[in-house]
């Protein structure tokens, strides 16, 4: 049994198994918060501050999936091990979560004093955790809240904490964030806007907005990508920035991603059939294995081939959980509808991606698109880009172009497809019947480049 393992039943009185997590032998959430209520109790005539911490074991699902439960049982074990040797006389650490664990700090006055202890904590999680012969990292992301009066609860000082591990989540991985009023106020806007977006995607309110994605030596027009617009009546105008990942970390991203994908594949029914329609799928999207069957679905529904449908994924999607994603590509692939990676060069994942992920499409990213006139390693990297998806034979679109020079360049350098504010902002699928009739059906937007520009 590891050393970490909890001790035996018999050894433990029934309060005590009440209060305990069985596996790790730590506290429990229940022992928490009585010791956090006993020590506000204490404190109430003389409210000196104390802190709590909340860890979250960042990417512990994957490991846990990759290797077995009882391999993810074995590392919760020894992350109990190091959280409990690294607690002084007075701290106390409990599990109270699937990979959730808090610390109480009854001798720590300031939040500088709270970071530093579990920057501390995080430190020693990061190291390797050894399974059978395997060995695995991962890091831990923490909240952090201070008590300073008596009107605060044990509850009030979780939910504090959380809001920060909240926080901290969003900003990276193996981050320490303190509570802060600003936070709270930041918490409060988030939870408005989750409501109202709620609201959006029942009534259908979110809507389709389209952006051409252009032959770069022809100019012609060859397929738009889709992105999601909303305006809410009391909100009014919300950026996909923001209410994006908040849909994402709420659990709604499913629902606005069908919502949009239906009327985007409605509107595009009608547009002349040379034309594609790609469309983005987060990161969580790819981890749920009924996806596939979601998007069919929706195909079936609205009547859109699946061939003129491009789905766009990111290196950071792909790395949630590869072997999720590589079924979910592999089903998308066996409908016939193609597969593009979004983003390319600003994620994690390796070049081996390219190799085991049967991708149709790079994108190239418009961080160094932005660049490519005045940015040596830009052009070197752009030129590396398109030199192996010629060697893999895949298509490459680069995104972000805003001027001709730009565009130009770009052709000099043997690129195909382009996409930005120089061809086209998003519209409305009003507007793109419009841009249509105007660039598609009768003239090209722009004229092409003299032929021996092209290489």
């Amino acid at each position: 049994m590891p050393s970490s393992q909890a001790a035996p039943a018999a050894a433990l009185s029934g309060e005590e198994l009440q209060l305990t997590d069985h596996l790790t032998g730590l506290g429990n959430a229940r022992r928490f918060y009585d010791k956090v209520g006993r020590l506000i109790a204490d404190r109430a005539d003389d409210p000196a501050p104390f802190a709590i911490a909340i860890l979250d074991l960042d990417g512990f699902k994957p490991i846990n999936d990759l290797f077995g439960r009882s391999a993810g049982d074995e590392i919760l074990q020894q992350v109990a091990m190091r959280l409990r040797a690294a607690m002084d006389d007075y701290s106390t650490v409990t599990r109270i979560g699937a990979d959730e664990f808090a610390v109480l700090y009854p001798m720590v006055f300031s939040e500088e004093s709270a970071e530093d202890r579990v920057r501390m904590l995080i430190e020693i999680l990061s190291a390797p955790y050894d399974i059978g012969y395997r060995t695995a990292r991962l890091s831990a992301s923490a909240g952090c809240s201070l008590y300073y009066s008596e009107e605060e609860t044990a509850d009030l000082l979780l939910n504090k904490a959380e809001t920060a591990l909240y926080q901290a989540k969003r900003t990276g991985r193996g981050r320490v964030v303190v509570y802060t009023r600003e936070m709270e106020e930041a918490a409060k806007r988030v939870t408005r806007i989750e409501q109202a977006l709620r609201r959006a995607v029942a009534a259908g309110e979110v809507e389709p907005h389209f952006q051409p994605i252009v032959d770069l030596a022809t100019r012609e027009t060859i397929g738009f990508e889709t992105l999601a617009r909303w305006t809410d009546r009391d909100l009014g105008f919300v950026s996909p920035g923001v209410f994006i990942p908040i849909a994402e970390e709420r659990g709604i991203i499913g629902q606005l991603s069908q919502l949009v994908l239906r009327k985007a594949t409605e509107a595009a029914r009608d547009w002349p059939e040379h034309l594609f329609l790609s469309f983005n799928l987060s990161p969580s999207q790819l981890v749920d294995h009924n996806t596939g069957l979601q998007v069919l679905s929706i195909l079936k529904r609205t009547g859109f081939s699946a061939r003129r449908l491009e789905i766009e994924i990111t290196e950071t999607g792909l790395m949630t959980d590869p072997a999720s994603a590589e079924k979910i590509v592999n089903d998308l692939k066996a409908m016939g509808i193609r597969v593009s990676l979004d983003d390319f060069g600003t994620g994690q994942s390796s070049l081996g991606r390219l190799r085991d992920f049967p991708f149709d499409k790079l994108k190239i990213d418009r961080a160094f698109v932005s660049s490519i006139l005045d940015d040596r390693p830009s052009e070197h990297i752009i030129r590396a880009i398109l030199a192996m998806c010629e060697g893999l034979g895949m298509d490459v679109v680069a995104e972000g172009i805003e001027e001709e020079a730009q565009a130009a360049r770009l052709v000099e350098f043997g690129c195909a497809g382009g996409q930005g504010y120089y061809f086209g902002r998003p519209c409305n699928a009003d507007e793109t019947l419009t841009y249509l009739r105007q660039n598609v059906l009768n003239v090209r937007s722009k004229p092409p480049l003299p032929h021996a520009m092209i290489r």
